[in-house]
């Protein structure tokens, strides 16, 4: 654009900041989308992101609710079982 006019990029500089990192690393510098904490490109837009209920992601299940617990009860057990060896062989 040529001109000297003056433009009134403040709003825009002001609004918050994308909190994505780019492939570089660094900060992406895109406003966020109002109310939302991405800017369009990274997921704030409309209608981005998985469908509520998508199953496409259970492939496995290792992410599940019940898997999750399952996982942290083996470590409690293991972490128990050391415990209690420990206090056998120092007894």
């Amino acid at each position: 654009m040529a001109g000297n006019h003056p433009r009134n990029t403040d709003p825009m500089m002001k609004a918050p900041r994308c909190g994505a990192r780019t492939r570089k690393g660094t900060a992406c510098k895109a406003p966020a989308v109002r109310g939302k904490k991405r800017c369009r490109i990274h997921g704030g837009a409309k209608g981005s992101g998985a469908p509520r209920g998508n199953k496409n992601a259970l492939k496995h299940g290792l992410y599940t609710r019940e898997m999750i617990e399952e996982r942290r009860a083996v470590r409690n057990l293991l972490r128990e079982a050391r415990d209690l060896i420990d206090k056998v062989e120092n007894t």
